[in-house]
């Protein structure tokens, strides 16, 4: 396996390697792409360490990627991801011949991994990045009660103002106590307005006609 001292080829199988890997934890390949992506993986490692870094270096890339897949499945938010990717980095980099080796192959890495989202354009993906992408959506279908939506259904009722607006202030619709704002206009209070505009949770009223 002596090609492997070259640093493009080096490039070239840790991208494969990394893009099976990150495959399997994209869509349901039934274990295909992770048996691939060991075995590339694994002509690199054990062609480039040596007996002494062998153990720590290949727990720091296997913990690494035990990260994401945690991150994917309970967290959600990157954030332990990220620290992942960087564990994996180092357990690509560390027992590469030169830094020129390493910096390519950690790019194989970086590229490989969001490149292995192509996947799912063919096969089932799996739902467990469905939050970090923001596929899901909080609608009240899924149990959420979205409060934007509540106030879209503010436009075009009436209301009194229970402060003075300046152009601020509180706002009585149907029961109920909103803050919301006049655009630059002053109003005094018990004073009849309409709602004619909602912006997330920002209510525009304009004094009633």
């Amino acid at each position: 396996m002596e090609v492997l001292d070259n640093a493009s080829l080096g490039f070239l199988v840790i991208f494969i390697a990394t893009l099976f890997i990150f495959g399997e934890l994209m869509v349901k390949a039934k274990g295909i792409f992770a048996v691939i992506g060991i075995v590339i993986m694994t002509m690199y490692f054990s062609y480039h360490l040596t007996a002494t870094a062998s153990i720590w270096v290949i727990l720091l890339y296997i913990v690494g990627l035990l990260l994401i897949i945690f991150d994917g499945k309970v967290t959600t938010d990157g954030t332990i991801a990220l620290i992942g990717l960087l564990m994996m980095i180092l357990g690509l980099a560390l027992p590469a011949p030169s830094i020129m080796y390493g910096v390519l192959v950690a790019m194989a890495l970086i590229v490989a991994a969001p490149t292995s989202y192509l996947f799912t354009k063919v096969f089932p993906p799996r739902n467990m990045w469905s939050k970090m992408t923001l596929k899901e959506r909080l609608t009240g279908d899924l149990g959420y009660n979205s409060m934007n939506a509540d106030y879209k259904d503010l436009v075009g009722k009436t209301g009194v103002t229970k402060t003075s607006f300046r152009p601020t202030g509180t706002v009585e619709i149907e029961g109920k106590l909103y803050s919301a704002t006049t655009d630059n206009q002053w109003m005094d209070t018990e004073q009849k307005v309409k709602v004619i505009s909602v912006d997330g949770t920002r209510i525009v009223v304009v004094p009633e006609v």
